[in-house]
């Protein structure tokens, strides 16, 4: 299940505890999230205890043969936090009726404040004396479904966009303001790279990329508490005890600060950031324009002023102050409105600046859709501010970071981070900016919401590293695929070796002495492709075996790679082949059944025909990933065959500042990119796309229910 079916399956349960509170407790509605907050945040963090604590014990020194007591400095070295006894969830889901459960609650609360000072006086407590002993119980368990045990990313960003969403505290989106979608954090967090230094959101909201920055320096083996500093604003006191909830579930902790970002700079930042992330509220036009005329923050100028005296657009604020915050070599990455990249007259000068400072380094155009609650495109804008300084140091061929893949963290071969191409043309300076357009690359996840695949966010990473001239992590990556190609082939064998089994016992199942007609013609043909499907699974599984044996040698070169990709081929065009051989396999004993009119009912058949099914499902989705990750690596060598940064209309171009002035300082990369060719897809799946369309179909037609029964009560209440 991917992380947004998980949050869709936790949002359901969720409703159904906003009923319960809505029922017993004397909660208004928009105090509803903070007792399930607190709940949410009890399991979560639990979740991560027992994560981690096998890990913890098995490296404790012992005494005696008695090991070390558990210490919360232990669980902050892991990304997690100390958990008492009465603080995990399972004590408390297991309160009999009899015990006081709001006492317990407090209890755990308390010991986790008196833990970790950081949370003191953000945990709720009092909030659960409100509610009734049995709605608390059926609260505990309906929070602790499989779907939040194991769930994970910034869950705790989501449930909150959930609860503004759904309890009508809706000024907040109006105000241009949505939860992050992970895929776009993470994809901030690849580019911008936060190893070590000072991380600042001045529009922090939960905290998410504060998470995401942390999880990528866990990912490359360092310890985020230890490296990495954090410093948030945000001007709800609310959502700062959500942030400082998300991070010490992450084992974290940062300095957030009540405040109007627009207005006061409480942390003193100023020049001082190595890091800036953010995704504050687009398009605000209230902010007061002569409380920010002076503010030094702004070194390009005041953006234009309409008539009421108020900023005409708070984007360019937002911007001015990124950019101001930076330290001589910071780096930024944040999320805009799409309209900002193009804004005219004040707002176009500011840009003018901005890029004449060389200091823009990638802007990257995501679709519409990648937002929970909005289908708006945005854009995603990175500074550095030591861009050119690297690529100095580049060329003198310093040695820069070790090559590491954007997927899950797994390590590549060390680089250098040349700028310069192999035949001596400049990639990347002061100079240029790279344009990027992933809008045609996304996964469908559900009828409303996209997001990237770990390996679609890879690709387009490495992109950017073609760009610095990281060409050894742009190979890392390409190999990186092919291996998981092969080993995808190597992990299908089993299921494969089922489903023939499974197919085969119940083709023996439909057999009868008696067969004639209709029902002989199908069961000859059914015979013929089982003994075909075995020969075309033994013969896979030696392909397998054989290109596995030759193997990828680790710092493979470019034609090397494009060797190995050649050779996989074959393998990857078997396995779509099987899939199609196992699923036609299948239908083939539908056949059977259907010409045999009824005489198929028996208990034993049934039970077999489930689990042909369940074999034939398992052997198709082992399969896949074959072809799949292939083709990953195929959309990085087709498009970048010599492992450099060239021109790929409708996806990239490296654009001059000559360039970008001529088009009116524009900095929207479909001004540059152009339009993609057409291509046709050589894996359409017409069942995967029926069962899409069914699944929208489903949420229209759940859609319509609700908003009905809505239109009935609003008759109800008029008295109509």
């Amino acid at each position: 299940m991917s992380q947004l079916q998980t949050i869709e399956a936790i949002e359901k349960r969720l409703w159904g505890a906003a009923d319960l509170l809505r029922a017993n407790s004397n909660l208004a509605s928009n105090e509803y999230f903070m007792p399930v907050m607190g709940l949410i945040f009890l399991r979560h963090a639990y979740s991560r205890y027992l994560a981690v604590k096998p890990q913890i014990e098995a490296g404790l020194p012992k005494r005696g043969g008695v090991p070390k007591a558990l210490t919360k400095e232990d669980f902050s070295q892991q990304g997690a936090i100390f958990l008492r006894p009465e603080a995990q969830f399972d004590h408390l889901v297991s309160l009999p009726d009899s015990a006081d459960r709001a006492a317990a609650l407090f209890a755990a609360m308390e010991g986790i404040e008196a833990d970790y000072t950081a949370l003191r006086g953000v945990l709720p407590k009092a909030e659960y004396q409100t509610i009734g002993n049995d709605a608390l119980g059926e609260l505990l368990r309906k929070l602790n479904p499989e779907e939040l045990k194991t769930a994970n990313g910034d869950i705790f960003g989501r449930i909150y966009e959930y609860f503004l969403t759904q309890f009508a505290d809706q000024g907040a989106h109006d105000g241009g303001e949505f939860f992050t979608p992970i895929s776009i954090v993470q994809m901030i967090a690849n580019l911008i790279e936060p190893e070590r230094g000072s991380v600042l959101d001045p529009a922090c909201g939960s905290g998410g990329m504060f998470v995401q920055s942390a999880n990528l320096v866990e990912r490359n083996h360092g310890d985020p508490s230890k490296a990495l500093t954090f410093w948030g604003m945000e001007k709800n006191a609310t959502t700062i005890k959500l942030a400082q909830m998300n991070l010490a579930v992450h084992g974290l902790q940062g300095n957030i600060a009540e405040a109007i970002s627009y207005y006061s700079d409480p942390h003193e930042l100023l020049g001082k950031a190595d890091y800036v992330m953010a995704n504050p509220p687009f398009n605000v036009d209230e902010v007061d324009a002569e409380k920010v005329r002076n503010d030094p923050r702004l070194p390009f100028g005041l953006p234009g002023v309409n008539k009421a005296g108020k900023v005409s657009n708070g984007n360019y604020l937002w911007i001015s102050y990124f950019y101001s915050y930076l330290s001589k070599r910071g780096r930024a990455g944040f999320v805009m409105s799409s309209q900002a990249s193009s804004a005219g007259r004040d707002e176009a000068k500011v840009r003018q600046k901005l890029v004449e400072t060389g200091d823009v380094d990638v802007m990257v155009a995501i679709r519409g859709n990648f937002f929970y609650t909005r289908t708006v495109p945005c854009e995603l804008w990175f500074f550095d501010k030591g861009k050119e300084a690297r690529f100095g140091n580049a060329l003198n061929g310093i040695a820069g970071d070790s090559a590491r893949t954007a997927k899950d963290g797994r390590a590549g071969a060390s680089t250098k981070p040349e700028s310069r191409a192999m035949d001596g043309r400049l990639v990347r300076g002061s100079d240029t900016v790279l344009m990027l357009d992933a809008r045609n690359v996304y996964r469908k996840v559900t009828r409303k919401i996209y997001d990237f695949s770990p390996e679609q966010l890879a690709n387009l990473t490495s992109i950017v590293w073609l760009y610095r001239g990281q060409q050894g992590r742009f190979l890392a990556l390409v190999r990186e695929h092919l291996l998981a190609c092969i080993q995808a082939a190597l992990a299908s064998q089993a299921p494969l070796r089922e489903a023939y089994g499974a197919l085969a016992a119940w083709a023996n199942l439909l057999r009868s002495p008696l067969q004639e007609g209709d029902a002989l013609t199908a069961q000859v043909a059914l015979d013929e492709a089982v003994a075909q499907f075995n020969r075309d699974f033994v013969a896979f599984n030696a392909q397998a075996n054989a290109v596995a044996a030759n193997g990828i040698p680790d710092g493979a070169g470019n034609s090397a790679l494009h060797e190995a990709a050649a050779r996989l081929a074959p393998l990857a065009d078997a396995s779509r082949d099987l899939v199609k051989a196992v699923d036609h396999l299948y239908k083939l004993t539908g056949h059977v059944l259907d010409a045999m009119q009824g005489e198929a009912n028996s208990r034993d058949l049934n039970r077999q025909r489930k689990a042909a099914d369940e074999a034939r499902r398992a052997a198709v989705d082992a399969l896949k990933p074959v072809r799949y990750f292939h083709r990953q690596a195929l959309w990085l060598q087709e498009r970048f065959p010599d492992a450099e940064l060239r021109d790929v209309p409708g996806l990239v171009k490296r654009v001059s500042r000559a360039e970008i002035e001529a088009n009116d300082w524009s900095l929207t990369p479909g001004r540059y990119v152009g339009v993609a060719p057409e291509e046709v897809d050589e894996d359409f799946d017409f069942e995967a796309t029926l069962r899409d369309i069914h699944v929208e179909l489903t949420g229209l037609n759940e859609e319509a229910v609700a908003l009905a029964e809505k239109i009935t009560r609003n008759f109800e209440e008029l008295g109509a």
